[in-house]
């Protein structure tokens, strides 16, 4: 790490002096690195330390390799610097605290509370009844924080898998009935009455547990934008359950949600017409995302029969919707 990225670290937390620990991850298509300091004469043990490089040679792990790509990903680090500089969470849907952000030309570094001290030191590749629920709590007190709020500085529309950033995946689709729907889908999503920001990237492996489980923290806001809540909901589900666990589990789960949303709103928002509208969204989000994977990755194993039917729905509800 460069002197100069060392005095930001040092300056943001009051420390004396710092120790660079390993890393805890490579960012995707390897574009930088998030790494530990350890840090001395200050209050805080450590921080997390998020640094983007942007590569001379993009390395994508399934080969979209394009300028489209990599503009999506430079536009993507812009939108999390201005999330941590200028929106701020609750206890009920926790975040890191940012500590510092800076760009050093075509680098940039981004400073961040450890949340491994701050009580949320475990990570989950499978997950209980319990710790899903906390997640979705977590997913609904961030909606209803943020229900009807602009995006101002954040994408439009969130997620990384939005139509309008996709065209190269959309071309590669081989699906040509979900392909001419696409456009109508994403239509449907964004043109809903109640629109929330989102995560955008609300899968299991961007929320941090605590020792018990029952409490997360959520990291990874390079694709926090606008929309219909269903979007972090369908991808977070699919994050962590198989097609017979979602064909099981999800109206259950769902309800769970809507519980925790409705428990989170005040009373002057329109709770059964939002509810009513969002679960009416829950297959088009769903379908939205299998259009993604269709284009992008056609093996990939969320490509199921739940995902199939759900997309069989929607294309069925569409054909009728013209016929009338």
């Amino acid at each position: 790490m460069k002197k100069e990225h060392e005095d930001l670290i040092l300056k943001a937390c009051g420390a004396e002096s710092l120790q660079i620990d390993a890393k805890i991850q490579t960012l995707w298509s390897g574009y930088g690195e998030i790494v530990r300091v350890h840090l001395e004469g200050c209050d805080r043990p450590s921080v997390v330390v998020k640094h983007v490089m942007f590569p001379q040679n993009q390395k994508h792990p399934g080969g979209w390799n394009t300028d489209i790509s990599h503009q999506r990903k430079m536009r993507s680090y812009q939108v999390e610097s201005h999330w941590y500089q200028n929106y701020t969470t609750s206890e009920r849907c926790r975040v890191p605290a940012c500590l510092a952000v800076r760009s050093f030309g075509d680098e940039q570094l981004i400073v961040l509370e450890d949340l491994d001290d701050a009580g949320f030191p475990m990570r989950k590749t499978y997950v209980n009844d319990a710790e899903i629920k906390a997640c979705l709590s977590w997913i609904a007190n961030f909606h209803a924080l943020f229900l009807s709020v602009t995006p101002e500085g954040l994408w439009p529309i969130g997620t990384y898998w939005h139509l309008e950033t996709r065209p190269e995946e959309l071309e590669a689709m081989s699906d040509q009935k979900l392909k001419a729907a696409a456009a109508e889908i994403d239509s449907v999503l964004n043109n809903c009455r109640f629109k929330t920001i989102l995560h955008g990237d609300a899968k299991l492996a961007n929320f941090c547990f605590s020792k018990n489980g029952l409490q997360v923290a959520a990291v990874d806001f390079q694709y926090v934008g606008g929309g219909c809540g269903m979007k972090d909901v369908i991808y977070f589900l699919g994050s962590c359950m198989d097609e017979k666990e979602c064909e099981k589990r999800v109206p259950g789960l769902l309800d769970h949600y809507f519980s925790e949303l409705h428990k989170s709103l005040d009373e002057k928002a329109n709770f059964s017409e939002l509810e009513k509208e969002w679960r009416s969204m829950f297959a088009f989000a769903w379908t939205d995302f299998h259009r993604f994977l269709l284009g992008w990755m056609p093996g990939h194993h969320k490509i199921n029969k739940y995902s199939k039917r759900l997309t069989q729905e929607v294309l069925n509800k569409l054909k009728q919707s013209q016929s009338n």
